[in-house]
């Protein structure tokens, strides 16, 4: 059991390829023993990835018909479900839950082709979700996902963020509400620099398979992910900032700002900004997911 892991996700205990296969049939291929001869499938494997994602989307949460373009981002669930059950529970320890009378409104931050904050959201808690987006293609993507999941286009809004220099400005409307926004910020600040990051992380699920570095070229066919989903002027660091100092102007119009930081470097200075701008309250959670540690940073005015 993975101890790291929110006591809700579903995921605690690892993956069970047997009945996910058995749920999408497309991910049977995908299916192999790895060096420990446990069942397992191809990281480095952009195809099989997508495949496991769908399985595990349509097995556990009864989402339909989950894909994204090649080349953008496949995101692992797990991770990305905690992130959802630990704002959950911040808001129900400032009594925010939802209810027939009283639905919780999130704003996704850059919901990205994938969606997978908004979706997740929506069928695991029945919020209410408004995801921005400046990249068209991906929000068509998301559209043509929520065509085959009636019952989340009607709790999922798509908004597009015309100014790429903006984040909450332009898409929250005079006198809307938001109890709480997620956000996965984008967090080298160049394509070289993701491409490295890249090469590091196929050359580990390399390693662990016991097999040889890949090679470069290799390395890029697996790369995953477009400019502003991964690398964005400032990096992770710029983003931030730019958020909290925005985020000043619509305090009374989302209760709790939260962000992922994956950089530890980058916590100290984000909450140092963030109540030098004026927040009343900060805080910080750690989620632990295998190898790597990320950050959600809360705050509120």
């Amino acid at each position: 059991m993975n101890k790291a892991f929110h006591p809700k996700n579903l995921h605690n205990e690892g993956y069970d390829f047997t009945a996910l296969a058995s749920t999408y049939p497309a991910l049977k291929k995908h299916v192999k023993p790895n060096k420990y001869g446990s069942e397992s499938i191809d990281f480095a494997d952009p195809a099989a990835v997508k495949a496991l994602n769908s399985a595990l989307l349509k097995h556990h949460y009864g989402i339909e018909g989950w894909n994204v373009p090649d080349g953008y981002l496949c995101p692992p669930i797990p991770g990305r479900v905690d992130y959802i059950h630990y704002v959950a529970d911040l808001l129900s320890s400032v009594g925010i839950v939802a209810s027939d009378s009283r639905p919780v409104r999130m704003l996704d931050i850059g919901t990205g082709a994938n969606g997978i904050y908004s979706l997740l959201a929506a069928q695991v808690h029945g919020w209410q979700c408004t995801g921005t987006e400046i990249d068209q293609a991906a929000m068509k993507n998301l559209a043509a996902v929520l065509d085959k999941n009636e019952a989340l286009k009607h709790l999922i809004d798509l908004r597009l963020q015309r100014d790429k220099r903006k984040i909450f400005d332009g898409v929250i409307k005079p006198g809307e509400r938001f109890d709480l926004s997620v956000c996965n910020p984008p967090f080298h600040a160049s394509q070289k620099e993701a491409m490295k990051s890249n090469q590091r992380k196929v050359n580990s699920l390399a390693f662990n398979r016991g097999e040889k570095p890949a090679a470069k070229s290799q390395a890029a066919l697996n790369f995953g992910g477009q400019k502003n989903e991964l690398w964005c002027e400032g990096g992770e660091s710029g983003f931030l900032q730019t958020m909290i100092n925005e985020s000043a102007q619509f305090g009374k119009q989302c209760k709790w700002f939260t962000t992922l930081i994956s950089k530890a470097e980058n916590v100290a200075p984000a909450k140092r900004l963030i109540r030098n701008v004026g927040a009343r309250d900060v805080l910080e959670v750690e989620m632990e997911q295998g190898n790597k540690t990320t950050r959600i940073v809360a705050w509120t005015f």
